[in-house]
Parts: structure tokens; sequence; C-alpha cells
């Protein structure tokens, strides 16, 4: 008894073997490189670098800019997220529903997600031309507007123009995530609620959410990681303009670190999302934990 025991922990181990060097090797490493590259002052063609501690992130609580970053991060974050999962779940909850069409919508909701973000990201940039914006095309010929929506071209116009941008790619999500959720609420339940009087949405309270909490949680704080370190979308539609009015961790770390070649600064501004994200992540998770 005691060798099978043996034999099989080693089989548990050498299959646990392949996942663990990827881990190791492109999780682990580069995020220790990282550390280690934000406390040097090392620049793009100077393999050789001094190490200066913590120096590279005392002045980013100096460089105004990274001070601008960081509210952006937070808006961004935390007002698209909201957006995504509460437009998902209505949209889960619709797809949840049998009716002529519903397979093929549910398969058409996937295009927002499943489209490379690069692409789509060119798409919204053509819809928020200054000039060709078929928004202010439609606006201009209701008598809505007398001239043309500058979307890009002020701090508040191009926020909210990323905002609806990221919350069209980041429903679909949630809308999966969710209906998965609630293809396994038992049908007996909702019909005994409804036999004791309770209405749609009573129901969908003391029903169908308890069922789908966890995933309604684990789906935003995926979400919020996503979100949190966003790239390609602000990159391609405003590069963190303008006047960096727009810039998060992953634009303004990129600019920081492939524009100025100061890679070390670079390395500082993306860890810098880390604590609260490994915060956020730490409380939600430990919510979930006591939940279930």
């Amino acid at each position: 008894m005691a060798r099978l025991i043996e034999r099989e922990s080693i089989l548990a181990y050498l299959f646990m073997t392949p996942g663990g060097l990827v881990l190791l090797l492109f999780m682990a490493y580069p995020f220790v490189l990282g550390i280690y590259l934000s406390m040097t002052n090392r620049m793009v063609g100077f393999p050789i670098s001094d190490f200066i501690g913590m120096a590279n992130y005392r002045y980013l609580w100096t460089d105004s800019v990274f001070r601008q970053t960081v509210e952006n991060t937070f808006i961004y974050s935390f007002f698209t997220v909201p957006f995504k999962l509460l437009l998902g779940l209505g949209l889960a909850l619709l797809l949840n529903q049998t009716f002529r069409f519903s397979r093929a919508m549910r398969a058409g909701l996937l295009l927002p997600w499943i489209v490379p973000t690069a692409i789509s990201s060119l798409a919204w940039l053509m819809l928020f031309d200054g000039v060709l914006s078929p928004f202010s095309l439609l606006l201009r010929d209701l008598g809505v507007i007398d001239q043309n929506i500058n979307f890009l071209g002020s701090r508040f116009n191009a926020m909210a123009s990323l905002c609806i941008a990221n919350v069209w790619r980041g429903i679909p999500f949630f809308a999966v995530s969710i209906l998965a959720g609630l293809q396994a609420v038992p049908e007996e339940l909702h019909e005994a609620a409804a036999l004791d009087g309770a209405n749609p949405f009573q129901r969908f309270v003391a029903v169908t959410l308890p069922v789908i909490r966890s995933i309604v949680l684990i789906s935003t704080l995926f979400s919020v990681i996503w979100t949190f370190s966003d790239f390609q979308l602000i990159y391609v539609l405003t590069k963190g303009g303008p006047a960096n009015s727009t810039h998060v961790f992953g634009t303004y770390a990129y600019q920081v670190g492939m524009g100025a070649t100061d890679i070390g600064t670079a390395a500082a501004i993306s860890l810098y999302m880390f604590p609260a994200l490994a915060l956020f992540a730490v409380v939600l998770l430990r919510y979930v934990r006591t939940d279930e």
C-alpha cells in the first residue's frame, strides 16, 4: 500500500512538472526580472546598469504624468467594469431564454471578444474620426449638433470614447460567463419559488443570484485585471493623448521604456499596479471562499 501511494505521488509530480516549468519560464521569471529591472537604471542599448533600489519608485511620485496615469487607470477601470457587468448580466438573462435564433445570437455574442483587439480598435478609430465619424454625421443630419464632435481631441471626450469601446469589447466575456452559470440553475427552484408567489425579480434575487454569485465575482476580478493592464485599445486610439491625458499603466510604461529607452523606470511603472490588483484579488477571493 505504501509503495502504491509513493508511486502515485511520483506520477503526480511528473504530471505537474511541465505545467510548473511553464509557470516558471513565462510567469515567475519575467515577474522577478521585472522587479530587478525596476530597481536599476537600465537603459535600452546599455547592458550594464547600476542597482539603485527604490529610486525609480520615489521618482515616479514626483512625475505629474505618472500621477495623472494612476488617476486615469482607476477612472478607466472602475467606470467600465460596472457597465460591462450590468450589461453582460442583462444580456445573459436574455439569452438564457429560449426563442427563435437564440443559438445564433449566442454565437454572434462572441464576435467582439474573439476579433483581435488591434483590428476592432482600428474600427473604433474610424468611428471616432474627427472628420468622417458616422456618429457626428448622423447627429448633424438629425440637427442635434452643428459641427463634428472631436471625440479624441479633449481629455473628457477621449476618455469617454475609450470607455465606450472597452465596454463594447468586454460585455461578451461577462455575458458568456454568466450565461454558463445560469444554465446550472435548477429549473425546479424557479418553479417552487413561483408557486410560493415570488415575482421574476424576487426569483432572481433569491434563487438565481446566489447560484451565480461566485461566477460574477470571479468574472469581475478578471475584468478588473485585464482593464488595468489594457494597452492595445488605448494605444491605437489615443496613444495616451491628448497631452498624456489618457495614459494608463501599460501605455505610459511603453512610452517610457520604448520611447525614452528607460527600462528601469518603465518596469517600475508596470509594477505599481501590482499591489492594488493583489489587494483587490485577495479581498474578492476571500469573500468568494467565505460565501461558499
